[in-house]
C-alpha cells in the first residue's frame, strides 16, 4: 500500500492529546448527601490530590482513537497500484456521439463513460501527462499534453455529447500522431464501439485500450424521412418514415404525424426484433410547414424518437442554358418541374437574376458569379493543368456523391475529354485510370460542376442516367430553393440561400440558445455548421424566416447493442479492457468506516449515559 499525501501523518500527533484528555482528574462539585454508603467510590477519587490519575480501560477512548486513525488514513490517500502498466502519455478519447446519450446506463453511456476517464485521471503520478479528445460529428482536442489533474479533470467536466453520428477516425489519427515512436505511451477509448471506418488503423500497431460502455440494444428508431409532391396530386405531399426496431424484442408503437406541433395522424405499429416498417402520410400543404414523425415509445434513446422536415413552396429555379445547340440538354430541362430555363448562344455578362447558368462547350467572355454547370470548357482558374485524353476507359465514379444518386456510368463511352487533377476545393466524381473526367466542389461562394467532355462526343445522353443526373445537378447547384425541403442530418451544415440585402443572421438552436451570425458583403447564401443537436434550427435574416430541422436518421448509430471488440479491419479486432486504472484509491473506504466509527461513538456514548 503507497500513499498519495504521506504528510497527513502529521496528525496523528492529535492521538497523544487525546490520551492526555483521558489522564486528567476531573473537577468535582461538593454536594451534600444524607449518607456515603454509596458514594465511597466516589469520595476515594476525590482524596487523591493528583492533577492525573491511572488511565483504565475505557470503550470511548478505544472507539475515538479508532476513528482518529482512520480519518488520518483517509487523508493521507491509501492506494494500490493495479495491473496497468505505467504509461508516459496517455490519450482519453471520449465518444460524445448521439449512441451514447443512451439511458440503459444511469443517467447515461457518456456520464458512465466520463466518469471512467475521471478515474484515470485520479491514477495520473508522477509526471506521467494526459491528453483529452472528444470525439463526436467533429473532433475536439479538449486538452492537451499535461499532468495537472485539475486542468484534466476541467476538460472532462466540459465535454458534452451530441446528437451526431460516431465519428472516430479523426480523433484515432489524432491520438496515432501523439503517440507514434512514444515508448509505453497508450490510447484509451471510452465508447460503446458504434464505429465504422477504422480499416486505415489495422496496420498501424496502434496501442488502443477500448473501455465498452452499454449494457443493452433495445432500440426503436426512425431511420428514414423524406418529403416529396405527392405523384397522384401535386397539390399533396407524400411524407415517408421508416420506422426500425433496432432490438431482439419484439415492441408496440404508435407513430404520430404532426404539423406545426399538432397531431394529424397516429398509426400503431407492432415490429418484431430487427423488422422495420415503411409509412407514406399524404398531406395538403397549403403554406410554410413544419411536418414531424414521432414515437411515442419511452426507450433508452430519445434522439431517434423524432424526426421533422421543414416545407416550403418550391420556388422556381431561373437556368440560363448557354449552347450553340444540344437538344439533349434542352429536353433534360424541359423534362424537370418547377425550373424556368432560358436558352442563349453566348454568355457576355454576369446575369444577377439566373440562379445557375449552364455552360456548354461556349467559354463566356465573363465567367459567371454565380453557381456553373461547366460541359467541355477548361478553365486556368480552377485547375493548374488540363490535359486532353483520346477515347478515355471509365475506371470509376462516386456512387455515394448527390450528384450521382441513382446515376451510374455502365456503357458509358466517351471520343475526346479534357482531363485535370483533382484541386483541394472539388471531388472527383468519374475517374480514367490517368486522371478527373468529372468534378465537383465549391470555390469560394461558388457551387461548381465541372464535365470534361462534350456531350455530342459520348453516348451518355442516350442513357437513362442522363436526365437523372440533370436533376440531382440542379437540386445540388440550387440548395434549398428547388426542393422545398429543409432538412439536414445532426452535424452536417445548414446551406440556405439568402434574398438580399443582409449583413448580419440570427439562429435560434433547438436548445433555446440564441447565435448571431455576420454575413460576408454581397454574399447571397447563409453557412450553419453547429447543428450538432437533433431539432428544429430557425434562421432569421432581416424580414425573412427559416425553419431548417437536423435529425440523426442514422441506422448504424440507433444500433445500441455495445459491440465486445473494435473493428480495424478484416484481420484486426481490439477486444473490450477490464484495465482499471492504477492508483486505485482507498481514501473513500477509510473515510465511510470513520463516519461509520463516528455515529457509533454517538450511539455508545449516549446509551452509556442513560
Amino acid at each position: 500500500m503507497n500513499f498519495l499525501t504521506p504528510a497527513a501523518f502529521f496528525f496523528a500527533a492529535a492521538i497523544p492529546v487525546v490520551i492526555l484528555f483521558y489522564l486528567l482528574k476531573r473537577k468535582r462539585t461538593v454536594r451534600l448527601v444524607s449518607s456515603t454508603l454509596l458514594w465511597q467510590k466516589f469520595l476515594a477519587e476525590t482524596q487523591a490530590s493528583a492533577p492525573f490519575q491511572k488511565l483504565r480501560r475505557n470503550w470511548l477512548l478505544l472507539i475515538q482513537l479508532l476513528l482518529l486513525a482512520l480519518l488520518i488514513l483517509a487523508l493521507a490517500r491509501p492506494f494500490f497500484a493495479a495491473n496497468a502498466k505505467p504509461a508516459e502519455l496517455r490519450v482519453l478519447i471520449l465518444d460524445g456521439s448521439a449512441s451514447m446519450k443512451a439511458t440503459d446506463e444511469t443517467p447515461s453511456r457518456f456520464e458512465k463513460a466520463r466518469a471512467e476517464a475521471l478515474t484515470w485521471v485520479d491514477g495520473l503520478q508522477g509526471a506521467d501527462q494526459m491528453v483529452v479528445i472528444l470525439a463526436a460529428h467533429h473532433t475536439e482536442v479538449r486538452q492537451s499534453a499535461t499532468a495537472e489533474k485539475a486542468a484534466l479533470r476541467r476538460a472532462l467536466l466540459a465535454c458534452a455529447p451530441a446528437d451526431t453520428p460516431t465519428r472516430l477516425a479523426p480523433a484515432l489519427r489524432i491520438a496515432e500522431s501523439l503517440v507514434r515512436d512514444r515508448t509505453g505511451a497508450e490510447v484509451h477509448l471510452f465508447s460503446d464501439g458504434a464505429a465504422p471506418g477504422l480499416e486505415e488503423f489495422e496496420n498501424k500497431g496502434l496501442p488502443l485500450v477500448y473501455h465498452r460502455i452499454g449494457r443493452t440494444g433495445e432500440n426503436l428508431a426512425i431511420t428514414a424521412l423524406d418529403l416529396r409532391a405527392n405523384p397522384e396530386n401535386p397539390k399533396e405531399r407524400a411524407l415517408y418514415a421508416n420506422i426500425s426496431n433496432l432490438g431482439t424484442n419484439r415492441q408496440s408503437t404508435t407513430a404520430q404525424l404532426l404539423v406545426q406541433d399538432r397531431v394529424l395522424e397516429s398509426r400503431v405499429l407492432d415490429l418484431p426484433g430487427g423488422a422495420s416498417q415503411p409509412l407514406v402520410f399524404t398531406v395538403t400543404q397549403p403554406a410554410d410547414a413544419l411536418f414531424t414523425v414521432r414515437l411515442t415509445t419511452d426507450d433508452a434513446l430519445a434522439a431517434d424518437n423524432q424526426a421533422s422536415v421543414a416545407s416550403v413552396p418550391a420556388r422556381p429555379a431561373n437556368v440560363l442554358l448557354v449552347t450553340r445547340g444540344n437538344r439533349f440538354l434542352e429536353k433534360a430541362l424541359a423534362a424537370l418541374p418547377n425550373l424556368r430555363a432560358t436558352s442563349a448562344p453566348a454568355f457576355t455578362a454576369p446575369a444577377s437574376e439566373f440562379d445557375i447558368v449552364i455552360l456548354d462547350n461556349v467559354i463566356p467572355a465573363v465567367w459567371p458569379r454565380g453557381n456553373v454547370l461547366a460541359i467541355h470548357l477548361p478553365n486556368t482558374n480552377w485547375f493548374d493543368q488540363t490535359r486532353t485524353l483520346d477515347a478515355p476507359a471509365i475506371a470509376d465514379w462516386r456512387a455515394s456523391h448527390p450528384l450521382l444518386r441513382y446515376a451510374g456510368f455502365d456503357n458509358v463511352q466517351v471520343r475526346q475529354s479534357y482531363a485535370v487533377k483533382t484541386p483541394a476545393w472539388a471531388v472527383s466524381l468519374l475517374d480514367a485510370p490517368q486522371a478527373s473526367l468529372m468534378l465537383a466542389g465549391e470555390i469560394g461562394q461558388q457551387r461548381v460542376i465541372w464535365i470534361g467532355f462534350d456531350l455530342l462526343d459520348s453516348n451518355w445522353p442516350l442513357r437513362v442516367t442522363f436526365p437523372i443526373f440533370m436533376a440531382n445537378a440542379i437540386e445540388w447547384l440550387n440548395p434549398g430553393g428547388g426542393s422545398g425541403r429543409l432538412m439536414v442530418k445532426t452535424g452536417e451544415p445548414v446551406h440556405l440561400a439568402l434574398p438580399p440585402p443582409g449583413q448580419t443572421a440570427r439562429v435560434r438552436t433547438p436548445g433555446g440558445a440564441t447565435k448571431e451570425l455576420t454575413l460576408l458583403p454581397g454574399a447571397t447564401d447563409l453557412v450553419f455548421t453547429e447543428t450538432d443537436l437533433q431539432g428544429v434550427y430557425r434562421l432569421a435574416t432581416g424580414t425573412n424566416v427559416f425553419q431548417v430541422s437536423a435529425n440523426l436518421l442514422d441506422p448504424a448509430e440507433s444500433t445500441l447493442a455495445p459491440r465486445e471488440e473494435l473493428k480495424l479491419g478484416p484481420h484486426a479486432r481490439v477486444a473490450t479492457s477490464q484495465r482499471q486504472s492504477e492508483n486505485h484509491e482507498l481514501w473513500r473506504t477509510f473515510a465511510a468506516l470513520g463516519l461509520a466509527v463516528l455515529l457509533f461513538e454517538w450511539w455508545f456514548y449516549h446509551r452509556r449515559s442513560v
